[in-house]
């Protein structure tokens, strides 16, 4: 068997480390392909993550990354970076109206063609969930790089947490219409425990032991199937 695991930085990887972010080697499609091979499944899983990968961007490679590999299953996880914000125009006019990187309509339509694409190509697509965020690290994180006036613009428009979850409510209804399986890793790192150990000093890559986390609940799904 072989699965595709096709998202951004948290399928790719990236942690915020000492300050800088880097790719762990401990990543959840690493992590994934290691409690197969513990029970000597023959199973090939492949990372296709890309650093600051959005649906606009994801779409446009889904050919090359996906259906050119020609898998069984391919893994969608997107949304975190589509639903952000371009925070040094935020940073440089606080008083103005700013757009999500991809809005909500636009990013439901990619994701839709996304799935469709795989599909028709006869490969079994899955969606995860968005893994979750901690907001007053993130805001911590952006305004240190910005502008400290970024927490109060953002604040008045509802706070990243009302954004991500929103994306995320709707992923899960998209799932739900087309019938896709649906790993909802969100709710699994949420339970696991303080999100302290799960996310990272940025507020939203994972930390390695998130990543585990991840990576068993898909792995879970697919000893389900």
């Amino acid at each position: 068997m072989k699965i595709i695991c096709f998202g951004d930085s948290l399928t790719r990887g990236v942690s915020f480390v000492k300050g800088r972010l880097r790719i762990l080697k401990d990543n959840y499609p690493a992590h994934l392909e290691e409690l197969f091979a513990e029970d000597k499944k023959d199973v090939n899983v492949i990372n296709k993550g890309v650093f600051n990968d959005n649906s606009d961007t994801l779409l446009k490679r889904v050919q090359k990354d996906v259906i050119n590999e020609h898998p069984d299953f391919a893994i969608i996880g997107i949304g975190g970076n589509d639903c952000n914000f371009k925070w040094d125009e935020v940073a440089s006019y606080p008083n103005r109206s700013h757009e999500a990187i991809v809005p909500l309509d636009r990013y439901m339509e990619n994701v839709a063609a996304i799935v469709e694409k795989i599909k028709q190509s006869g490969i079994t697509p899955v969606i995860t969930t968005m893994p979750p965020l901690d907001p007053v690290r993130y805001y911590s994180y952006i305004a240190s790089r910005y502008s400290s006036s970024i927490s109060h613009w953002i604040s008045a428009v509802g706070g990243i947490e009302h954004w991500h979850g929103m994306y995320n409510r709707s992923l899960n209804k998209l799932a739900d219409d087309f019938q896709v399986m649906k790993i909802d890793v969100r709710s699994a790192i949420k339970q696991a425990g303080s999100l302290l150990h799960f996310i990272s000093d940025d507020g939203i890559h994972l930390t390695s032991e998130g990543y585990q986390i991840l990576g068993r609940e898909v792995a879970r799904h697919f000893y389900k199937e």
